[in-house]
């Protein structure tokens, strides 16, 4: 019994970690990773970098973006911020 009374701090301080820090991070990976999911042809997204830019094709590993009216660059899925206009 005693050595229960001593544990206790310990598990409550690990329940709340969990529960204030892991958690939310995984939910909002979840959310990323369905935002990501969910890109399609003229989505304006932000990038890692800062650039807003309209998805041009969707691939397997990349997207194809237009940045302008004369340039398509690949970037990978995981430099994907925000949709544009998204509140973050």
């Amino acid at each position: 019994m005693e050595i229960l009374g001593q544990l206790l701090p310990f598990v409550f301080l690990i329940a709340i970690m969990y529960f204030v820090i892991i958690r939310p991070q995984q939910q909002e990976a979840k959310k990323k990773k369905e935002m990501i999911a969910s890109l399609k042809k003229g989505d304006k997204i932000v990038t890692g970098g800062g650039f807003i830019a309209e998805v041009y094709k969707v691939e397997e590993k990349f997207l194809k973006i237009k940045l302008n009216d004369d340039t398509i660059v690949r970037l990978e899925k995981d430099f994907v911020l925000r949709k544009f206009g998204d509140e973050a």
